[in-house]
């Protein structure tokens, strides 16, 4: 199982929304930012090293959203499945620096209403869903 750390950085009530290359697996898919934690790493110093790499900011990950799990069974080979997650979902309120485009096809500002209608990858819309209601119940992301 692959340890991941994402970001969902929310400005204004908007959150960044960023596109897959075409060349990579699942592509053309909407998703966070975030990636793969290296060995050592804990899932907050992931996901800052993260930010800096995909989109050149210095990213201030606030508080742990979700954690879980999330396998993509069309990946699953053999015993042991190739796409395998265990997720940790950070809300990032304020960076410092100007996003950078570094990775991805497109990045989008869009409303959570918005994303949930996107072509996101499935193991995001729990994280989405959680969004929602807080919008819907007026807590503070």
């Amino acid at each position: 199982m692959k340890n991941v750390a994402v970001g969902i950085i929310v400005i204004n009530d908007q959150v960044l929304a960023c596109q897959r290359r075409k060349t990579v697996r699942y592509p053309l898919k909407w998703e966070f930012p975030g990636g793969k934690l290296e060995t050592g790493e804990s899932a907050r110093e992931a996901l800052i090293r993260e930010l800096q790499e995909e989109l050149d900011i210095q990213a201030n990950p606030e508080r742990e959203l979700l954690t879980h799990e999330w396998t993509y069974r069309e990946s699953a080979t053999g015993t042991e499945p190739l796409g395998a997650f265990r997720v940790t979902y950070f809300l990032v309120p304020s960076f410092r620096g100007t996003i950078t485009n570094r990775t991805f096809e497109a990045i989008r500002w869009v409303t959570p209403e918005e994303l949930s209608r996107m072509d996101v990858l499935e193991g995001n819309r729990e994280a989405i869903r959680l969004l929602l209601k807080h919008r819907q119940t007026d807590a503070a992301l």
